[in-house]
């Protein structure tokens, strides 16, 4: 055989083989445990209910009044049990409700401003881009607080600041939550590994979800089904959906999902909107969906139950 030929085979090898590790990661990406496979596990994580939770992405109506007061009143009446929220501190330490990192795409304020430099005062004088005629202004976390003090409803936090300014955030959320006795129906959650250090070492009775390291360290030890795993955190926040299968990673498997009620973390999704998905998870005993589509999501899941 000619050098031109044995080089061609070995591309055309190689294009196959790459064709073949592709296609067997997608049908896994896809692939749905039997229901018979989900085991019942003792617990006394107060995240783990034996139903299926249903968490309002950024309190609902994402891209049209997106975490404002209207967003929180039409989740809470289409069911949603867990309100799902981002916070920043502002200039002159309050927490307000914010997703991205300036207000420019949830806001008429155009101007790239970050949170961090402006007080409360100047904040409350945008208005949240909405299709509702409601005038809608950047709420505190207080005033969401305040909204749902005597309503049963639990709180997914992630602090957006970083650094020390996250350090501080978690210092206002956690005296917060004591005085207001939430620690147990609160999920605090944070991207910077800096702040999830300072929240394991100063606030070890607060709940609180997996890092990304960590996640990717549980999803390891559940391939591998390690023996002697130690959770770090009561909460896993996943991803599962269409936009992640080309990653080619599974987590919501019966593997992945026994493994850790075995090991007493509740485990939950996001962000899951399609209908064939949600009825999956809620057939695999996910403790929680975090979606987009709160009354759709309550609809299939009383469906179920009934």
């Amino acid at each position: 055989m000619s050098k031109g030929r044995k080089v061609l085979f070995r591309m055309l090898f190689l294009l196959m083989s790459i064709i073949l590790i592709y296609s067997l990661l997608l049908f896994h990406a896809h692939y749905r445990s039997p229901k018979e496979e989900f085991i019942n596990y003792d617990t006394n994580n107060p995240f783990i209910t034996n139903k299926t939770l249903i968490a309002a992405h950024r309190l609902g109506l994402r891209d049209d009044s997106e975490e404002s007061m209207i967003a929180i009143e039409s989740s809470l009446l289409a069911g949603a049990d867990i309100l799902e929220l981002d916070i920043h501190l502002t200039k002159d330490k309050s927490l307000i409700l914010l997703h991205d990192k300036t207000f420019d795409r949830t806001t008429d304020n155009k101007d790239s401003l970050h949170p961090e430099d402006l007080y409360l005062e100047q904040i409350k004088s945008f208005n949240i881009i909405s299709s509702s005629a409601e005038s809608l202004k950047v709420l505190t976390l207080d005033e969401v607080f305040d909204y749902c003090e005597n309503k049963d409803v639990k709180y997914i936090i992630e602090i957006k600041s970083k650094g020390e300014e996250g350090k501080e955030a978690l210092d206002i959320l956690y005296k917060k939550l004591v005085e207001r006795n939430l620690l147990d129906r609160v999920i605090f959650g944070t991207f910077d590994n800096e702040v999830t250090e300072y929240c394991t070492k100063s606030y070890p009775d607060i709940i609180r979800s997996a890092s990304i390291k960590e996640a990717l360290e549980f999803y390891i030890a559940a391939l591998i089904d390690k023996k002697d795993y130690e959770p770090p955190c009561s909460v896993l926040q996943i991803f599962y959906g269409k936009p992640y299968y080309k990653f080619g990673v599974n987590l919501a498997t019966s593997r992945v999902i026994n493994y850790a009620h075995k090991h007493n973390m509740a485990i939950q999704y996001w962000t899951v909107n399609e209908d064939d998905e949600i009825n999956y998870l809620l057939d695999s005993k996910a403790d929680c969906i975090i979606t987009d589509n709160v009354k759709r999501a309550t609809e299939l899941r009383d469906k179920l139950l009934n």
